[in-house]
């Protein structure tokens, strides 16, 4: 019986409505156990079914929690026969995720990408996920990143979750929220009235109301649990046990209550997590269980038996699991193991054994290592990781459980689950040989420094290189090179900083006759930071030619040994002012993580490639990019929406994300995402003309290893110590800049230097200067800085009194800023005409205009000649998706079609 929850129901319902009328809705539910969720989530099933949608169902059970994709598979396996419609890749995908053949592992944006398609052809449908907490790790990331990419598809997601109390999904978070909270005094009376036939003593019914704290399960379960006798002079003693526990405590109950065959019977189906009604008589034949001793179960209220199994309530099965004794749980999962078809499900049965064990088991742990092997396959790294880690616990041989543990604490590492620390304490115990100790430092380093970016990773990294020398001389370089490439991250110029590191790192084994892509950059980083930036940018040049060689030989890098390369190589291109060859690797790295589906990359090489976008004034398509970067959720993605922000001129925008990004660096030694706020803080207040706080952000920004690798910092510090009136603290900045520069010879550095020398000279050389930096800059990509060029240099024309030449300067700069989308560098520009005695042009209004980022980023790809269902695929967007954003396009295009589309010229 749903009470109380008007506004809940009313909320949920609008959801369906919006989906009826072709848009989709996404809600997360949350409350504590027992709040009402499930009987929320019932009423909307109801109603969809009403009102003619498709109902699917799923459900997290924390006993499938280790299996693969499993609570996927439960919402999908009615479409799945829609699957051979799919392009190829999402069929082969869903097929090896889901175990119907084998393949390569899938990465989690193909299959998610699978699932989207699915779904929208199936619509209008309602997916209801509950007890979403307890989903096993790949399918909570699939289904959250669907419901970010769900679009116009008539497809309702709703996710319900337990809190507080249970495990949090992090895959959720940021999702449209409903948070339950206990009903008021007068619906939960009402609802008490359902549960106690007998009349109440107002001051008894008002203590159970106030001892159940709103909770609807507590005022429908405590009574039943309460000596009849309590209903006429009091109810239960006082205590401070939460609400969800005394539930549980009363099912407990409740269960203890039963005869031994009744209660063994539950605990077998508490173990058994799919439901399966066959399955479960089965192993209650093994257990020489009569069916008779469902009856008394049934009778309780505690679960019902049909062609499934279903508890009455998720608190029954976890009352009813822990409360049995070990002897039981044992017996219980032993006769699962034995009547489960080991052809069939050979990873439930490998479980089931393994927690049927006493003590150590090879054979179980050997079984359960060729399960970890196959969920590995299917892209289960947290289902890899469980496996292992209980193989570890089984293994009789010290040698053969230290090197088991250390497989289950990469596994974990990968699979961003905690207790890698605890497996290789396990697997520091021993004893492991030479290459397998390497190993264990490797990963003790790059756990230390992914978990806190702190000092210590530089130098453990350093540690693990050394050792590995000898051993794996093509590992060591790539250690040495993560050393390096962790102090620029760290922003550290101590004893662990990048000089030290780089000098440390000339101790690298030699290279193969034929260098790889990354051991060319590993020396050219070590040449640029031991024996200074002019000497490196030769051996920087041929290191990015390497790996843009391979544009012609992408078989090269797909196993991933390179590719995880392209970010430092994408950033080292920054670092020598190469624009073409930054667009180059951003744009191959995009492509091939799009192509291979690698969730790990993907986010990284958007957030490069959208910088790029940003400094070279194509806001648009760096917005879309940020957004497809934000719909992963893997890796913080605020860094490319900061700098956005900053460079659109949006403080709110930009100091609401900074004070995100400061919150989050805190505990886990964030100096690089500061520095990063900082530069991105000095371009918003250069832009809005606040020198002093601009000047403040950019030395900040400047004292970061990464922000000076990258030569994103010079610039902003020139700029705003010279209109502070401070040009002596710009004279650091200014001698790197000039000479980086030089030693590049690109058009985008000699740009950037004869401006800020211009910023700093007075008389003909600044002219001169400004000039020169305006015809460098006009043959690169970097048109920010270009328009920012014509800006400063009308500026000083005005302070020269020559207001003819700085109109022409200053009308030029307001026109590129303002097509751009920089809002404050334009206003800038417009201040400084209207000082000139010219009123600024308002801007002409292009068709564009009405796009929003992502219809004008559909427009560009449709206008290729691309179909719904390529773009879809480059978008991480269902075709149906595409076919719906393009009907907006039309319409506010006002053209009719594809080919009207490709006429027409858009920015």
């Amino acid at each position: 019986m749903l009470v109380g929850r008007r506004a809940e129901q009313a909320a949920l319902e609008q959801l369906l409505a919006r989906a009826q009328g072709g848009d989709s809705g996404v809600l997360v539910v949350r409350g504590e156990a027992g709040i009402g969720k499930s009987a929320l989530l019932q009423h909307m099933r109801e109603t969809a079914v009403a009102m003619g949608f498709g109902v699917q169902d799923a459900a997290g059970v924390e006993a499938e929690a280790e299996f693969a994709f499993a609570g996927l598979h439960q919402l999908c396996a009615p479409f799945l026969a829609r699957a051979a419609e799919l392009p190829e890749p999402q069929q082969a995908a869903l097929g090896v995720a889901f175990g119907l053949h084998e393949g390569a592992a899938p990465d989690r944006f193909l299959v998610g990408l699978a699932v989207l398609s699915l779904l929208a052809e199936a619509g209008p449908l309602l997916c209801v996920v509950d007890d979403a907490q307890w989903l096993d790790q790949a399918s909570a990331q699939v289904l959250a990143f669907v419901a970010r990419r769900v679009g116009a598809e008539r497809v309702v997601m709703v996710f319900a979750l337990r809190d507080p109390g249970a495990t949090d999904v992090e895959a959720f978070s940021g999702l449209p929220e409903l948070r339950l909270a206990g009903l008021g005094a007068s619906d939960a009376q009402t609802l008490l009235a359902t549960a106690v036939r007998a009349p109440l003593d107002d001051v008894v019914r008002d203590r159970i109301v106030a001892e159940a704290r709103g909770n609807p399960l507590a005022l429908l379960e405590l009574p039943r649990g309460a000596p009849a006798v309590q209903f006429a002079g009091g109810f239960e003693l006082p205590d401070v046990v939460s609400v969800p526990r005394r539930i549980e405590d009363g099912f407990r109950r409740r269960a203890n209550s039963l005869p031994a065959d009744a209660r063994m019977l539950l605990v077998v189906a508490a173990a058994e997590p799919t439901g399966d009604a066959a399955l479960l008589w089965r192993a209650a034949a093994e257990l020489g269980i009569a069916r008779e001793a469902a009856a008394p179960a049934e009778a309780a209220g505690l679960l019902e038996f049909d062609f499934r199994v279903r508890f009455r309530h998720p608190l029954v099965r976890s009352a009813v699991y822990r409360a049995a004794t070990p002897t039981d749980r044992r017996r219980a999962h032993g006769a699962l193991a034995a009547v489960t078809d080991q052809q069939v499900d050979p990873d439930r049965r490998a479980w089931h054994r393994a927690q049927a064990v006493v003590g150590t088991d090879e054979d179980a742990a050997a079984e359960l290592e060729r399960s970890a092997g196959r969920a590995r396959a299917r892209g289960g790294l947290a289902a890899a990781a469980a496996f292992l880690k209980r193989a570890a616990e089984l293994t009789p041989r010290p040698a053969v459980r230290a090197e088991r543990a250390l497989e289950a604490a990469h596994a974990k590492h990968e699979a961003g689950a905690p207790e890698a620390l605890e497996l290789l304490t396990v697997a520091a115990a021993g004893p492991l040989d030479a290459v397998a100790q390497a190993r264990l430092q490797l990963l003790s380093a790059r756990i230390a420094f992914h978990g806190a970016r702190g000092g210590e990773g530089p130098r453990m990294l350093l540690d693990a290189a050394k050792t590995l020398a000898p051993l794996d001389p093509a590992l060591s370089r790539e250690t040495y090179l993560d050393a390096l490439d962790a102090a620029i991250v760290t922003g550290d110029r101590g004893p662990g900083g990048v000089r030290a590191v780089a000098d440390a790192a000339r101790a690298a084994p030699a290279p193969p006759e034929s260098p790889r892509p990354v051991d060319l950059l590993l020396d050219g980083l070590v040449t640029t930071f031991t024996q200074g930036y002019a000497a490196g940018v030769p051996g920087l040049r041929r290191a990015l030619d390497a790996f843009n060689r391979h544009e012609r030989d992408d078989h090269a890098v797909n196993d991933g040994d390179d590719r995880r390369w392209l970010w430092l190589a994408g950033r080292t291109a920054m670092s020598v002012f190469d624009d073409q060859m930054v667009h180059a690797l951003a744009a191959r790295h995009v492509r091939l993580a799009r192509e291979a589906g690698a969730l790990a990359t993907l986010p990284a090489a958007l957030l490069v490639q959208s910088v790029m976008l940003v400094l070279s004034g194509d806001f648009s398509r760096a917005a879309e990019q940020t957004a497809i970067a934000a719909a992963t959720r893997t890796v913080p993605v605020l860094h490319g929406q900061l700098i956005l922000a900053a460079w659109r001129g949006r403080s709110d925008e930009t100091t609401e994300i900074h004070a995100t990004m400061v919150r989050e660096a805190v505990g886990r030694g964030g100096r690089t995402e500061d520095f990063l706020a900082q530069y991105a803080v000095a371009v918003l207040h250069n832009g809005l003309g606040d020198y002093p706080a601009a000047l403040v952000a950019a030395t900040r920004a400047f004292e970061s290893d990464e922000l000076t690798h990258s030569n994103l910092a010079h610039s902003e510090l020139i700029e705003a110590a010279c209109r502070s009136g401070r040009p002596e603290r710009a004279t650091a900045a200014l001698d790197q800049l000039s000479s980086r520069a030089l030693a590049s010879g690109t058009p985008w550095g000699l740009g950037l230097a004869a401006r800020s020398r211009a910023l700093v000279s007075t008389g003909p050389a600044a002219e001169e200067y400004y000039r020169e930096a305006i015809e460098q800059l006009r043959n690169c990509r970097v048109a920010t800085q270009l328009a920012r060029t014509h800006l400063v240099y009308g500026e000083w024309l005005r302070r020269q009194g020559r207001r003819q030449g700085a109109r022409q300067q200053l009308r030029t700069a307001h026109q590129l800023l303002s097509d751009m989308g920089a809002e404050a560098f334009a206003a800038r520009a417009a201040r400084e005409l209207r000082a000139t005695g010219e009123h600024p042009r308002s801007r002409s209004a292009q068709p564009s205009d009405a796009l929003t980022a992502q219809e004008l980023t559909i427009a560009r790809l449709v206008a290729t000649g691309a179909t719904s269902r390529e773009v879809g695929a480059q978008l991480f967007l269902s075709p149906r998706t595409i076919e719906a954003h393009l009907r907006s396009i039309f319409r506010k295009l006002s053209i009719t079609s594809r080919r009207q589309l490709r006429d027409l010229r858009l920015p």
